[in-house]
């Protein structure tokens, strides 16, 4: 098996790939110690047979830049399963997001594979093969490496291909290739790699509304994110997400208040971070009224109307099922109870999902249509 550590092989083997109308990718990386993942490896495939190893680590000094312009290559299609973390290190590390992408588990769920399918799934159920898991926890950032990870590595890009041909296959048949471009928009989109602190507070999950509260949250959630991002940290090493909750709740003003902390860790209650969280509780709590947090208000209960709900339900059921496609995938249960609370700026009334679903389902909320139970089938029926 071939590795690439010099950047004149890697510069040669993707003009090789230039040739192709597609290529495979993966990578393998640590995130555990860090806040940005560290590249260890990547593997590529080519439609003829050819797979290899590009090894960053053991190339100490290798230039990426030519696996970069292969990427914005648009007449050879980049293939990944579960793009989503592989494309937040080459957008990281090079300011790149590959064009034309195929991931093939977006597609795979457009198939009706199911939700979030696997690779390991569909190695088993297209590919007819197992895949040997053994390597699957091992440390890629240690050297060298085993035949038995170099052959780990290899199979998540080998097998890929006959995926991706049959993948392709399918949504050519069935003129779906629309529907997933519009799910892959959000992974061809920059601003899905790039988290700004004055937003990280949003992903803190409380039940408290109150807006002084939220504000101090929102200063701890800042800091955490730009302390992490500055001395590449796990988030979970400057404040844990109860540890934060904890200090907007008590509000400490010294370091002897940090000190009395039960769920702080050690490192926190001193230092750099112990400073930057006692600063973040001051300026939540002098925030002005006017740049306090807005509170979402969340839809009532009591105006959704259950029994429309159920029937969304039902209805719901019954396009999965027809299409093929996970349920799950074209709308959520939130989102079925408020269109039926009578929302609609809501993602099943949007692009494809609106042709799957979205238009019988306006339909049913306006009484134009019923459904009809024969056997274990349910039918739309026009009023």
């Amino acid at each position: 098996m071939r590795t690439i550590t010099t950047t004149d092989d890697l510069a040669a083997f993707c003009e090789v790939a230039k040739t192709h109308p597609y290529v495979t990718v993966d990578t393998e990386f640590l995130r555990e110690r860090t806040y940005w993942s560290k590249l260890c490896l990547i593997q590529m495939a080519l439609p003829d047979g050819e797979a290899l190893l590009i090894d960053p680590i053991e190339g100490e000094g290798m230039d990426l830049a030519p696996l970069y312009d292969l990427f914005r290559w648009e007449k050879t299609v980049k293939v990944f399963h579960a793009a989503r973390q592989d494309l937040e290190i080459f957008f990281v590390e090079g300011g790149v997001i590959p064009k034309p992408l195929f991931d093939t588990q977006v597609a795979a769920m457009v198939c009706g594979f199911g939700e979030q399918v696997g690779y390991e799934t569909l190695v088993r159920r297209i590919a007819k093969q197992d895949l040997d898991k053994t390597s699957r926890f091992t440390d890629w950032s240690r050297r060298p490496l085993s035949d038995a990870q170099k052959n780990y590595a290899l199979a998540d890009v080998t097998h890929l291909r006959d995926i991706y041909e049959y993948l392709d296959q399918q949504l050519k048949k069935t003129g779906r290739e629309r529907w997933v471009g519009e799910e892959l928009a959000i992974l061809n989109d920059p601003a899905t790699y790039t988290v700004h602190p004055d937003e990280a507070w949003l992903r803190v999950k409380t039940r408290t509304t109150s807006p002084k509260f939220l504000a101090i949250v929102r200063e701890l959630a800042r800091f955490r994110e730009h302390y992490a991002q500055s001395n590449n940290v796990p988030r979970s090493r400057v404040l844990k997400d109860d540890a934060l909750l904890e200090v907007a709740s008590t509000r400490p003003a010294t370091v002897e208040d940090l000190g009395r902390s039960r769920l702080l860790l050690r490192e926190a209650r001193r230092g750099d971070i112990a400073d930057g969280i006692l600063a973040a509780v001051k300026a939540g709590q002098e925030t002005a009224p006017k740049d306090l947090p807005k509170v979402v208000a969340t839809k009532d209960a009591a105006q959704v109307n259950p029994a429309l709900a159920d029937l969304l339900r039902v209805l719901l059921k019954a396009k999965s099922e027809t299409l093929g496609v996970a349920s799950k995938l074209i709308a959520s249960s939130s989102d079925l109870d408020a269109l039926a609370a009578g929302e609609r700026d809501l993602l099943p009334l949007k692009g494809w999902r609106m042709e799957a679903f979205g238009d019988d389902a306006l339909r049913l909320c306006r009484g134009e249509i019923a459904l009809s139970a024969k056997g274990n089938s349910v039918k739309v029926v026009t009023l």
